[in-house]
């Protein structure tokens, strides 16, 4: 196929492809969840947890102890822990809340109306009421009650912590199993509270491929790589908690207006104007701008690329 012909027809399948793309909701990450549980803590530290209504059987992953036992529990603390949320009660009891993909967290007052089809559990405060609501017709969200910290080693993945930790611990840790960087830093046995949409914007700040393999980078690059960990990780942090001043977080989203990659493709690289570009891959999605962190070069696409066979375009410079 002729080079104008394949890139015309290249673009035609990008926008083929952008009208059929739905763009699903993410697993909050550890900017989002450290925001929910320091919004929480403020709201129903010290309080008494009054009871939990189970709007849907599905949620609640344990039977001992009986859900009954947290009730009247007065609240010492809330944390994350990896993905998780994780309340802490009285006599050593523990709420484990994990959203997956599409559950979210919301604060209403006394007396408010609980969501109905999305609500899966609701939390009685004297002050208010905490609902575990999950869009979408799959029911991922789950809640366990347990007893003793001991009971919460199954919860932790025992990924390192990128904000607590300095750099040859970094490096250690990158380097113990080769992967592709996007593959590494998203493994919750590597790196804690890391996903999809945050490794994107890591991987745009450190100027670095997603599919660049962990044993083969220099020291230079990993140093990038946990500077721009903690750059992003801290920055975004910072802004979330910004904007949860003014009430209790709703906006959690992997798609947000200024981030530099994720969830732009096709738009414009806000540092070169190139076309940013994606890997879809059952329900994730790595976007990247091919001429910051690729040398220009298009990475393939699973689905579009065998679609395009022979005629897909190995660099940006072929979409001229």
């Amino acid at each position: 196929m002729p080079l104008s012909l394949r890139s015309a027809y290249f673009v035609r399948c990008m926008g083929s492809a952008k009208r059929l793309r739905i763009q699903t909701t993410a697993l909050p990450e550890l900017p989002d969840l450290v925001v929910y549980a320091e919004s929480l803590d403020t709201r129903i530290r010290g309080e008494r947890l009054e009871r939990v209504r189970v709007l849907n059987a599905f949620v609640l992953r344990t039977a001992v102890p009986p859900l009954a036992a947290a009730f009247g529990r007065r609240v010492l603390g809330v944390r994350r822990l990896g993905k998780r949320i994780v309340i802490a009660l009285e006599d050593d009891l523990y709420l484990v809340l994990h959203l997956m993909r599409a559950g979210r967290l919301r604060w209403l007052g006394k007396g408010a109306k609980s969501p109905g089809r999305i609500g899966l559990a609701v939390f009685e405060f004297p002050a208010g009421s905490l609902v575990l609501t999950e869009a979408g017709t799959k029911r991922r969200a789950s809640l366990h009650l347990v007893h003793g910290a001991a009971s919460l080693a199954p919860f932790d993945a025992g990924g390192l912590e990128v904000l607590e930790c300095d750099l040859a611990a970094f490096a250690e840790r990158l380097r113990s199993e080769n992967h592709s960087l996007k593959r590494a830093l998203t493994n919750p046995l590597l790196f804690s509270g890391i996903g999809g949409a945050y490794s994107d914007e890591i991987l745009f700040r450190a100027r670095l491929s997603p599919i660049a393999l962990t044993q083969k980078l220099t020291d230079d690059e990993i140093a990038r790589l946990h500077a721009a960990a903690v750059e992003v990780l801290s920055e975004w942090t910072e802004r979330l908690r910004g904007d949860a001043r003014v009430g209790f977080p709703e906006k959690v989203t992997a798609f947000r207006e200024d981030f530099a990659v994720h969830g732009r493709y096709g738009k414009p690289c806000r540092i070169c104007g190139a076309p940013i570009q994606r890997i879809v891959y059952a329900e994730t999605e790595t976007n990247y701008c091919a001429r910051c962190q690729t040398g220009g070069k298009i990475l393939a696409d699973r689905a579009l690329s065998r679609l395009l066979h022979k005629s897909w375009p190995t660099s940006i410079e072929e979409l001229g």
